[in-house]
């Protein structure tokens, strides 16, 4: 199980690998998970999942969106490399969502895209996000994904979960706000280009932390 102690996960939006160690030694201790996306694997491999493992929590966003067997593959090999957590879209129905949670058994957790965060989002996934947070529930997911671009979703998605987790991405680059996504139920926030592309990324990712304690 992941940690929760300073609510803030690292978007590690960079494809160079020795600009992406080199931000997450300088944010170690202000992070409690670092997300790692495509881009990332795409051009430094996957090695950088098992390497990042052994430094903190790794979060998959592979947002995963195919029939089961294709869900098993993918998060079956994620999480042998050192996975804490992979991300999967629940649009694909409740046969994939399960296989996600069954595939990653004690050794990871799920969490459930309900809705997007940029402006796009509003247009599909937004439609039926409550809708999808009911099947998560159903399948056993461990959290849902939730925007902080838009709190008051957060709180509708949290109404329906229980005590599930909810990672919130959107803070900074987008407009969400960290305080403000935690204040309305999520557990995380997803912060990637407001550290990343910091001239100090230890200084920025301090004041999105600082932030966040306003409303614990």
């Amino acid at each position: 199980m992941m940690k929760k102690d300073t609510r803030l996960v690292l978007a590690l939006d960079e494809t160079d690998r020795k600009k992406a160690l080199n931000i997450v030694d300088q944010v170690a201790d202000h992070i409690d998970a670092v997300k790692i996306n495509w881009p990332l694997v795409l051009s430094a491999g996957p090695e950088m999942i098992t390497e990042l493992s052994e430094l903190t929590d790794v979060v998959c966003d592979f947002k995963v969106a195919d029939i089961p067997n294709t869900v098993h593959l993918i998060v079956e090999n994620a999480v042998a490399r050192g996975a804490s957590a992979v991300i999967v879209h629940a649009f694909t129905g409740e046969d994939s969502l399960t296989e996600a949670v069954k595939t990653a058994g004690n050794d990871a957790e799920i969490y459930a895209v309900t809705e997007m965060s940029h402006p796009g989002g509003k247009m599909f996934t937004a439609l039926h996000a409550e809708e999808m947070a009911r099947m998560g529930v159903r399948c056993g997911v461990a959290g849902f994904i939730a925007p902080a671009t838009r709190p008051e979703r957060v709180k509708a998605i949290r109404s329906i979960i229980g005590d599930r987790k909810i990672m919130s991405p959107g803070v900074g680059a987008q407009g969400g706000s960290a305080s403000a996504a935690i204040a309305a139920g999520a557990d995380y926030v997803i912060v990637g280009r407001a550290i990343c592309k910091s001239d100090d990324p230890a200084a920025a990712a301090k004041a999105i932390c600082d932030d966040i304690r306003t409303v614990l």
